[in-house]
């Protein structure tokens, strides 16, 4: 109030002073010259410039994803997947992975730290990141990290080994891990997982035509009739080898008869 009155008093009008002691409040006490104007409108521009630098690369990592791991990105998204390949080296030693060991992929010092000091083990690594985890109850966290590894690996190898992957059944799973999540409030039971793969399969076949490659896909009638064959097929080959064997076994003993008979 003193600052104003003395204000008041230099220019002889209060409202005026006010303005001087807001103004001089947040001003750095010196005018812009044409370099600091220079500066700022570089600085604003590589600003602007990183930030779509960083939708650019996430648009590749995006694309990327959804070639490489389509399944597996639908399930965790592209950035969490990313890293578990990163982690993993590749997309095949990650599908080599046990459940288990994609849980804690990533919280490796803190699990051999655990194992020294003989104390309780990391729940989760990177997929701690996951929503799923993070809007789970801080009891159930353990439970749908275990479930979400588990569907995290069987994406994974089928991204792996299939011929044409998509992102049908890695959404099939995705689908099954939010019941799973949401039964963990209700109580209610979830759906088997007999039942999420026959559902994931009818939608993947539905969603390529019904056409792997140039091959189409076999029913189930067609699985056994396949199956028998191959069936016939071994019987006939050890059928074949046991009677080269025979063969084999009483080649000598003709042989010591025609002798016999020579002499």
């Amino acid at each position: 109030y003193q600052r104003r009155v003395h204000g008041a008093d230099i220019t002889g009008d209060e409202d005026q002073a006010q303005e001087i002691y807001q103004v001089a409040r947040i001003s750095m006490g010196m005018d812009f010259v044409e370099q600091d104007f220079a500066n700022i409108d570089c600085f604003a521009r590589r600003v602007v410039n990183l930030s779509e630098f960083r939708k650019q690369l996430y648009q590749y990592l995006v694309d990327k994803m959804n070639v490489v791991a389509p399944n597996l990105t639908a399930l965790m998204g592209e950035q969490i997947a990313g890293r578990l390949i990163c982690q993993a080296g590749s997309l095949t030693n990650l599908a080599k992975y046990a459940a288990s060991t994609v849980q804690i992929l990533g919280a490796e010092k803190a699990l051999f730290r655990a194992l020294k000091t003989k104390t309780a083990t990391p729940k989760y690594g990177l997929i701690f990141h996951s929503s799923y985890i993070g809007r789970a109850a801080k009891e159930n966290k353990g439970r749908i990290s275990r479930y979400l590894a588990n569907k995290a690996s069987l994406a994974t190898r089928l991204d792996c080994f299939m011929e044409e992957p998509n992102r049908v059944i890695g959404e099939v799973l995705a689908n099954q891990v939010e019941e799973r999540l949401k039964s963990f409030d209700s109580g209610e039971k979830s759906r088997t997982n007999v039942d999420v793969m026959e559902e994931a399969l009818k939608q993947y076949t539905q969603s390529i035509g019904g056409v792997v490659g140039a091959k189409r896909v076999a029913t189930d009638d067609e699985a056994a009739e396949a199956k028998r064959r191959r069936k016939e097929e071994k019987k006939k080959q050890k059928a074949a080898a046991a009677a080269a064997e025979e063969a084999a076994a009483a080649e000598p003993e003709k042989k010591k008869k025609k002798k016999k008979q020579e002499a």
